[in-house]
């Protein structure tokens, strides 16, 4: 996959409790797993991007918004590079693909927000492929009230 695309999930719901699942998440190539919560509500984390490393995101508790840019200079992108966006929610159970080449932040939605993470390099070749750019570096943070 070369673009960023959203696995779909679902939940069931029974008198035992609720089971949500992403049943379409091959986790063939993972190679690790961590999870990241932020202090506030509105907070960024971003950006952040890899060459090689090809990540999912999945938030567990909470909503959150993904914003995801493909990179066209690694020491000098272009801020006018347009921004996919995606809401991920425990409400409707996904996995965000994040291909390699691009660049992800997030910003939490609401208070116990938690995001799980599973990446397809190792720590130590993660952190050889590591480019950072600021959290409004693309500021598609912006909620449209409707």
């Amino acid at each position: 996959m070369d673009s960023p695309c959203l696995i779909p999930g679902d939940s069931a719901v029974d008198d035992r409790g609720k089971l949500t699942f992403v049943n379409g998440f091959d986790f063939t190539g993972i190679k690790r797993a961590y999870t990241v919560s932020n202090h506030r509500v509105g907070f960024v984390r971003g950006w952040h991007g890899h060459k090689i490393e090809a990540k999912y995101a999945s938030v567990v508790t909470g909503a959150s918004l993904f914003g995801i840019v493909v990179i066209d200079d690694w020491d000098e992108p272009s801020k006018s590079l347009e921004v996919a966006r995606f809401v991920l929610s425990e409400d409707k159970p996904s996995a965000l693909y994040i291909p390699p080449g691009h660049a992800h932040g997030f910003m939490n939605l609401t208070a116990d927000t938690i995001v799980t993470f599973y990446s397809t390099s190792t720590l130590d070749d993660s952190l050889n492929d590591d480019y950072r750019y600021e959290a409004r570096y693309w500021d598609c943070w912006s909620v449209e009230e409707r």
